[in-house]
C-alpha cells in the first residue's frame, strides 16, 4: 500500500492566490507544488502528479488548457480542475469536452475539497483497475 501524500499542483498568476490553496491544501495533508506560470506548472509536471488545479488564465500565450493538456500527454490519466473567474460559454463547452471541471472564483473551499477528494479517488481506482 502506497503511504505517500497525494501531490497537488496548483497554477495560477496571482501569488496571493497560490499561497491561500498550498496552505489550505497541506493543512488537509496533501504535498503541494505552486507554479505562478505555465513554464514552472511544465517543469513540475515533468516531475509527475496526482491532481492540478490550474487557473484558465495565465500568460497572453498560454491558457490553463494548454498547461493541462501539457500534462495529460505525459500521463493520459491525469486529473484536473480549471479554475476561473469567468469563463466563456467556448471554455465551458471545451472543459466538458475535455472532461475537465470548472470551479468558478472565489472558490468554494468545501467544493474544492470535496471535488479534490474525489478526483484523487478516481485516480486510485483506475491505478488499481490497471494494476498499477
Amino acid at each position: 500500500m502506497n503511504v505517500s501524500k497525494p501531490h497537488i499542483l496548483v497554477v495560477d498568476d496571482e501569488p496571493n492566490v497560490l499561497v491561500t490553496y498550498r496552505l489550505i491544501l497541506q493543512q488537509q495533508g496533501y504535498e503541494v507544488s505552486a507554479a505562478i506560470s505555465s513554464e514552472e506548472a511544465r517543469n513540475t509536471l515533468q516531475r509527475g502528479v496526482d491532481l492540478l488545479l490550474c487557473d484558465l488564465s495565465l500568460e497572453k500565450q498560454q491558457s490553463g488548457f494548454d498547461v493541462i493538456h501539457f500534462g495529460r500527454t505525459l500521463d493520459p490519466k491525469l486529473q484536473a480542475v480549471l479554475l476561473t473567474g469567468y469563463a466563456s460559454v467556448e471554455a465551458n463547452e471545451r472543459a466538458e469536452q475535455e472532461n475537465i471541471p470548472v470551479l468558478f472564483k472565489p472558490i468554494d473551499i468545501q467544493q474544492l475539497l470535496q471535488m479534490i477528494a474525489d478526483l484523487l479517488r478516481k485516480n486510485d481506482e483506475s491505478r488499481e483497475a490497471h494494476g498499477h
